[in-house]
């Protein structure tokens, strides 16, 4: 499978990388510094800017299936990213993309007809990344795309030990936390298998 990726300096798209190349994929990553990731093998590494449009189309042109883990980092990088993503996907006939997001934006228990940074279902005051994640949400859901949002938790280093519980559109009861390592082993499975397309999971042990 040839797979584009987004984020693959990061902690969650790290992980997939490592995966997708220890299993053969042919791995194409888009990178603002070439020093952080040198290509090799099957890995095809482009420098460049993720709101650019045509660094992201060279990015996915042949490629299978796109995941994205890119985040906020307070700046509006990721609502300008997406939107280039989903074009220049529809433009190659590639269906399928599984995105990390946050556990903000599943739907609120206290009050289901909201998102849980909108009812209060989090302590966090700032709700920035979540505006963020809430809008790449409903581009995608509006795309006609194969998309798939995992929204993990309290997000700390760790390895997978596969030991965590996941949830349509809602945070499992309790969930407090996910190590980085198990949200990369789900969201990697979720983009090779497809199990939960059109939807936001949410994952936590």
């Amino acid at each position: 499978m040839k797979i584009a990726l987004f984020g693959a300096t990061g902690r969650v798209g790290g992980e997939v990388l490592k995966r997708a190349l220890a299993e053969g994929h042919e791995v194409t990553v888009l990178v603002r510094s070439i020093e952080k990731l040198a290509p090799r093998g099957r890995l095809t590494v482009i420098q460049g800017d993720v709101r650019d449009a045509d660094t992201v189309t060279l990015a996915i042109a042949g490629m299978d299936v796109v995941f994205s883990a890119l985040g906020t980092d307070k700046t509006t990088t990721l609502t300008e990213a997406v939107p280039h993503m989903i074009k220049a996907m529809k433009d190659e006939g590639i269906n399928r993309i599984v995105t990390i997001g946050t556990a903000g934006i599943l739907q609120s228990k206290i009050d289901p007809q909201k998102l849980r940074y909108e009812a209060g279902d989090t302590n966090r005051r700032l709700t920035f990344a979540a505006e963020e994640h809430h809008k790449v949400y409903d581009m995608l859901r509006q795309s006609g795309l194969d998309w798939t949002i995992v929204c993990p938790t309290y997000l700390p280093d760790g390895v997978a030990v596969g030991n965590y519980r996941t949830e349509r559109n809602l945070l499992p009861e309790d969930g407090k936390q996910i190590a980085v390592g198990d949200t990369a082993s789900f969201a990697y499975g979720e983009l090779l298998q497809g199990d939960n397309i059109g939807f936001r999971v949410g994952i936590s042990y």
